[in-house]
């Protein structure tokens, strides 16, 4: 029987009882032939196997009721098992929006003597809504020997007005036709000279500290020609909504499937000449991992660094979501390439089990880390207008500034910015 027909007995059986006592009280009153004694027997008895009956449907409607929420309480827990023991690599929401925060450590990266040069390129097109975050998630962490080059496919929006805005703080920029977003990025490393290199997409966020991180690994660590890190997840409005936690790499799972955050991915130049100098420009969504995939078989020595580097944004535009056939086009074309042979999707999760399980356990362990007590500090992601008007001439004095043309001219780094 159901709790609330339970209920609703116990309540009817509680009015007969008053209905009763009501009855034996009208038949004293009347003269009826029952004596008192006789009529308070009858009452009592009535009343007393009424209660008896009321009471046990309440018992029982009760102890269903507290069953009911443990069980619940119960499946809950199973959800949160299950939700723990699941892979969060691959799904690009993992909670409600709330603020993109850094632990405080990352706003103060410790100086190298001798800082090598950085050379990020950001391929744009129909993105000036998020350039400006873009772009100043780079130039804000005041890196001394930045090379940067925005490479503009000809936009119409706002980016023309985000990019004079910028200019100061940019090694060239160049907004002109392009024959996509591989394009971009060749024409824009074609301007640079930086031992280590990078490109940024245009809707993407550096977390602070990013870059003098990665160079002093690099510095440590001259055998090294390839690393990256773990991602951040962000909203159209800069709220974090997801986490990425790698394990360490597995030159296994980078033939099966690319879970490498491309905006954390940073590598030496000599790495990059080894394998062509370029991004094959036949690729529109897996160009990143063709990237990596070249880097392996010219024997790169590839390392995860278990830092947060960037943040990733999902947003509706975004080709991530908008071109899935092509991707799975893409990434088919690539694992016949490795493995000469069509591989199936139920082969590549099989065989990636054990990444997963190393991943899961990882990502566990940081979501402990995240629950302790530590200092997080916001992360701004849109510049303060005083920071915009500072004068060029006194942030960039080295500065000399690429025109836009089909011949590309190799430039001066950046100076670093005026605190």
């Amino acid at each position: 029987m159901r709790r609330s027909r339970q209920l609703e007995l116990a309540d009817v059986i509680g009015e007969h009882r008053v209905k009763l006592e009501q009855v034996v009280t009208d038949l004293a009153e009347r003269g009826e032939p029952i004596s008192e004694l006789e009529a308070r027997l009858i009452a009592d008895a009535g009343h007393a196997r009424l209660i008896d009956v009321e009471n046990a449907l309440r018992h029982e409607a009760t102890t269903g009721l507290r069953l009911a929420d443990a069980g619940m309480r119960m499946e809950r827990a199973r959800a949160r098992v299950r939700s723990w023991r699941k892979p969060r690599i691959g799904n690009l929401r993992h909670y409600e929006p709330k603020p993109l925060t850094v632990p405080a450590s990352y706003l103060r990266p410790a100086p190298l003597e001798r800082p090598p040069t950085i050379s990020i390129v950001t391929p744009s097109y129909e993105q000036g809504r998020f350039l400006e975050r873009t772009v100043y998630s780079v130039v804000s962490q005041k890196y001394p020997a930045l090379e940067y080059v925005v490479q503009d496919g000809g936009s119409t929006d706002v980016t023309l007005d985000v990019l004079n805005r910028f200019e100061p703080f940019l090694t060239a920029w160049r907004s002109e036709p392009d024959r996509g977003q591989a394009d971009a990025i060749n024409r824009g490393f074609r301007q640079t000279s930086g031992e280590i290199m990078a490109w940024l997409n245009s809707d993407d966020l550096l977390l602070p500290g990013t870059l003098m991180h990665v160079a002093r690994y690099f510095d440590k660590h001259p055998k090294v020609d390839v690393v990256y890190g773990n991602r951040l997840i962000i909203d159209e409005n800069d709220g974090q909504i997801g986490a990425w936690i790698l394990p360490k790499h597995d030159d296994l799972a980078i033939t099966l499937a690319d879970y490498i955050p491309q905006e954390t991915l940073f590598w030496r130049r000599r790495v990059w000449d080894a394998c062509g100098g370029a991004v094959d420009t036949s690729f529109a969504y897996a160009l990143d991992w063709d990237l990596l995939l070249r880097f392996r078989e010219v024997g790169a020595k590839m390392v995860r660094l278990p830092r947060f580097l960037g943040a990733f944004r999902i947003h509706p535009e975004q080709k991530t979501t908008a071109t899935d056939s092509i991707g799975v086009e893409e990434t088919t074309r690539l694992r016949q390439r490795v493995h000469s042979r069509d591989v199936p999707i139920e082969e590549v999760l099989r065989r990636l089990r054990p990444y997963f399980v190393r991943h899961i356990l990882i990502h566990s362990w940081q979501r402990v880390l995240d629950r302790l007590p530590a200092r997080h500090h916001p992360v701004q992601t849109i510049p303060l207008e005083p920071w915009l008007r500072t004068p060029a001439l006194d942030l960039a004095p080295a500065l000399q500034k690429v025109e836009p043309g089909p011949a590309a001219t190799p430039v001066s780094p950046v100076a670093p910015l005026a605190d």
